[in-house]
Order: C-alpha cells, then sequence, then structure tokens
C-alpha cells in the first residue's frame, strides 16, 4: 500500500489569515514542512483582496460601534483599546519582517490616512465629546483631536463641508497616525516570501475534499479543480482559514468543538469614486455612526483607499443578502450548512433577527439614488457620475449555541480549535485582518503550547517584544514599541517615504 504524503502543517485557504500563520510558523522552527491549499488560482482572492474590505487598518481610532454607551451615559472604551493594542501586535510583525528584508518597502501595503470620527445633532456630538474624553486618557488616544468649530472640519476633512446646512450641529475627532492597509499586497508578499523557504509551498487551483482523523493528525484530501485529480496527504495540524468556507470544512472535520455553530452570510457593496479631483479633495478614514436599527456591520464610512500605488474613495458599507459564504461560491452554502447540531442555533437566531433580515432585504432592493444619498450625508456634493457601485466579499457571520436564547448572531471572529490541537478553524469577520497576528498568536498558544513555552519562546520574546496586556498598561513601553515599528514599516512623518501617496 502507498504511503501518502506527509506534511507537518496544512493551511486551507492563502488569505491573510494562512498567509500570516504559515510565515509565523516557518519562523518559529524553519524545519516545518508546511502547504498552503487555496482554490482560487491567486492569493487573497476573497476577504483578503482589497476591493473586498475596508482596509481600514481597524485600531479602534475611528470606528463607533468599538465604543458604546451604556444605559448611565457612560462609554466602555475597553474593546477600542484591545483592538488598538492588538492592531500594534499586527505591525510588531510586520516591521520584523521588514527589518528582516522580507517585504523590500513596507509602503506597498501600508501607508498612514488620518482616522476621523464623525457625528451630526445634539446627540451625536454629545456623544463623540463624552467618547473622546474617556478616551483620551487612555496613553494609545492620547494624540486624538476633537471639535465643534466648522472651519477646523474643513481643514480636517475638505470634501465634507461644502453644502451643509449652516445651523447643522456636528463634531469630529481626528487621531492623524492612522493607517490604510491593503490586506491582498500584504498577503501575496507574506506567500510568496513563504514560498521561497525550504520545505513550504503555496498550490492554488485545490479543493479540500475530505478531512478524517489519521492517527494524531489528519488525513487530508485535495484536488486539482482543473485536471479533477485527488491526492491525500498527512499532516499533523490542520488550519482551515478558508475565510466563509471554513465552516463547511469545520463541518467535514467532525470535531466535537466545532458542533453546533452556524454561518449567517452577509454580503456588501461599496460605491467607489477614482476621479482624482474628488480624491485629492479627501485624505482620510472618516466613520460615523449607524442608522437607528441598523447592525453594526452597517457603520458608514468614506474612506481613503491606496492600492497598488492609486488612491481612490470607497463609500459604504451597503448590506446585501445570498446564501453563499464565499463571493465565488455556490448558492447552496448556507442550505448544505444545516446539521442535526446547528438547526436549533440557525431558528432562533432567525426568530430573534427579523429585524436584520428585512434591513438586509431593503438594503439589497436600493436604488442607485438611494445609494447615493446615503454618501450624501457625508459629502453633500457627491455627482453620480464620480460613483460607481462595487461588489464587496462575503462575510459569514457567526451563528453559535446559547443557553438563554437558543442560538445567537456574533459580530466578530471565533478561533474553534479541536482538543488535542491537532486542528483549528477561523469562523466570523470584522475587524479580522487587523488583528489576524494577535488571532494567530492565539492560535499557537493554544494548538502548540508546550512549545510556545519553551523552544518557541525566545523567537517570539524577538518578534514581539511588548503583548497587548502590556501594551494596554504600560504607556512609555506602547509609546517607544509604536515608534520603532512606525520607524520600520516608514511610517514616521519625517521619513522621505511617508509623504501620502
Amino acid at each position: 500500500m502507498a504511503h501518502n504524503e506527509a506534511v507537518d502543517v496544512v493551511l486551507v485557504g492563502a488569505g491573510i489569515m494562512s498567509a500570516t500563520l504559515a510565515v509565523l510558523l516557518k519562523e518559529l522552527d524553519p524545519g516545518l514542512k508546511i502547504e498552503v491549499v487555496e482554490l482560487m488560482d491567486s492569493g487573497a482572492a476573497e476577504s483578503s483582496n482589497p476591493w473586498n474590505n475596508a482596509g481600514t487598518g481597524h485600531a479602534g481610532l475611528c470606528e463607533l460601534n468599538y465604543t458604546p454607551q451604556a444605559a448611565d451615559g457612560s462609554i466602555d472604551t475597553k474593546k477600542a483599546i484591545h483592538i488598538n493594542t492588538q492592531f500594534e501586535v499586527s505591525k510588531q510583525f510586520w516591521a520584523y519582517l521588514a527589518r528582516k528584508g522580507t517585504f523590500g518597502s513596507a509602503r506597498s501595503f501600508i501607508t498612514p490616512v488620518p482616522h476621523l470620527s464623525y457625528v451630526e445633532g445634539e446627540k451625536g456630538v454629545a456623544y463623540l465629546k463624552k467618547r473622546f474624553e474617556a478616551l483620551r486618557k487612555h496613553h494609545a488616544f492620547s494624540a486624538m483631536e476633537y471639535t465643534e468649530d466648522k472651519a477646523k472640519m474643513a481643514e480636517w476633512m475638505p470634501l465634507m463641508m461644502p453644502g451643509r446646512p449652516a445651523d447643522q450641529r456636528l463634531a469630529a475627532t481626528r487621531v492623524m497616525h492612522g493607517t490604510d492597509v491593503n490586506f491582498g499586497a500584504l498577503t501575496n508578499q507574506l506567500l510568496k516570501h513563504l514560498a521561497s523557504a525550504p520545505d513550504a509551498q503555496v498550490k492554488y487551483c485545490k479543493r479540500v475534499t475530505g478531512l478524517s482523523r489519521k492517527g494524531e493528525g489528519w488525513s487530508v484530501t485535495i484536488k486539482d479543480v482543473n485536471s479533477g485529480s485527488t491526492r491525500d496527504i498527512d499532516a499533523r495540524f490542520v488550519f482551515l482559514g478558508a475565510g466563509g468556507a471554513a465552516l463547511p470544512l469545520l463541518q467535514m472535520s467532525g470535531i466535537e468543538e466545532g458542533k453546533g455553530f452556524g454561518g449567517f452570510p452577509v454580503s456588501g457593496q461599496w460605491l467607489r469614486c477614482d476621479n482624482p479631483e474628488v480624491v485629492k479633495r479627501h485624505q482620510a478614514k472618516v466613520y460615523s455612526q449607524a442608522a437607528v436599527g441598523s447592525p453594526p456591520m452597517s457603520v458608514p464610512h468614506l474612506d481613503t483607499r491606496v492600492v497598488d500605488g492609486k488612491t481612490s474613495l470607497l463609500f459604504g458599507p451597503y448590506a446585501g443578502f445570498t446564501t453563499k459564504f464565499l463571493k465565488h461560491g455556490s448558492i447552496m452554502d448556507l442550505p448544505l450548512s444545516i446539521r442535526a447540531a446547528n438547526i436549533a442555533p440557525m431558528l432562533a437566531v432567525a426568530r430573534d433577527n427579523m429585524d436584520l433580515t428585512k434591513y438586509l432585504i431593503s438594503e439589497v432592493r436600493q436604488s442607485m439614488e438611494q445609494r447615493l444619498e446615503s454618501l450624501r450625508r457625508f459629502y453633500p456634493e457627491a455627482k453620480a457620475e464620480d460613483w460607481r457601485l462595487e461588489v464587496a466579499g462575503q462575510r459569514v457571520q457567526i451563528i453559535k449555541k446559547d443557553p438563554k436564547k437558543g442560538g445567537v448572531l456574533q459580530f466578530g471572529t471565533e478561533l474553534v480549535s479541536a482538543k488535542d490541537g491537532s486542528l483549528a478553524a477561523l469562523l466570523g469577520a470584522s475587524p479580522g485582518a487587523s488583528v489576524t497576528v494577535s488571532i494567530m498568536l492565539e492560535l499557537i498558544e493554544r494548538c502548540f503550547p508546550e512549545k510556545a513555552k519553551t523552544e518557541w519562546a525566545a523567537k517570539l520574546d524577538e518578534i514581539f517584544p511588548a503583548r497587548e496586556k502590556a501594551l494596554e498598561s504600560d504607556a512609555q513601553l506602547y509609546q517607544r514599541i509604536a515608534a520603532q515599528s512606525d520607524e520600520s514599516l516608514e511610517l514616521v512623518s519625517n521619513s522621505p517615504a511617508a509623504s501620502f501617496a
């Protein structure tokens, strides 16, 4: 009987998650034999593609849904601070690789872009002022500025101020050291770096059709989508980082920890502007509040995007609904994901989220004129001919069991792993890409606990001089590490490369 080919690690999906984990594992143990398999014919073809995600460099600086207001009026800053420190951990990894010469110029994937929050009306202004006062007490947000002065706002966001009613109450905050990240470019640089290492391969046009326990690891059946041929490989560890397709693969594995999870697919659309005259008047990411009754995924924002050296503007997102789990997926993805173990949570979520379903249907039925109306709340003088509709990537929000409600819809990401650490899957969406490195570090500590504490510990300390908890609590450490990362990533304002792209 022929022996299957054996590798140490198989990663399914060639997006930012798998690319990050594969490169990180190879840094920790250069002797590992690693294979990445991807259904599409290139890396970063789904959620990591720059036009399929917001590319914010989510750092909690401007996203208002990360700072909810409690019933007593206080602002909860915990999530914003945590996401900010997670993004700083991502920057440490990229900076380490940049110093090693892995990337060439970091400016091919990360660009300095100010992050602004903007609100309207008495209630919005009162909230933003409270948020500013709560956040600026923390060292991660000490550089945040606040204004209700319209002349100042016209300097900060010149595209957005003309054409507004003179008596409109407005307020804005600004953090100058925000970034725009092209996660597609970053992913492909990581994959290229990985493929140049010994015993590491990235294989495209490959579909995983079988996943079964074998000894202490897994047997993975991989089908070539072009030739139809299949091969089996044995892997000690499997990572399912295939975006929306991770849920069906997790179900295929049959691990106990994956039972009961369901997926709720949400599609998105953006308005995109490439007119250089318009684009040059808005060099910022400006986030506002979601309309009353809208889900957190619908927070509107007008973003500067820098993709392959060209600057554009994106406005949205406009949500949509399809039963596909991937942009290039099948309309049967959702129905085929229903199992005895997840049907109760899925039905409970359907019952409790009728408002969300109605919202998604109303979004799908919007006309271009209605979409432009939303844009004109941000940019009153927007002209229809400058904007076109772009279809974004699919997001599969997590449905999980809940003892009280039967099932809940969760916005965010969830790492699911087998008890023995031989398999892990990443489910969910935002803030996803920006906090990938933190999530993959959690995976390493969960699935390779002994190695993380012993033979990999020194290398982890070298790559990550400060983790999230230390960054949250130690102001001097935070400033020093952030400054080092910024310098390595050419984000320092006095660096010749750091002028706006």
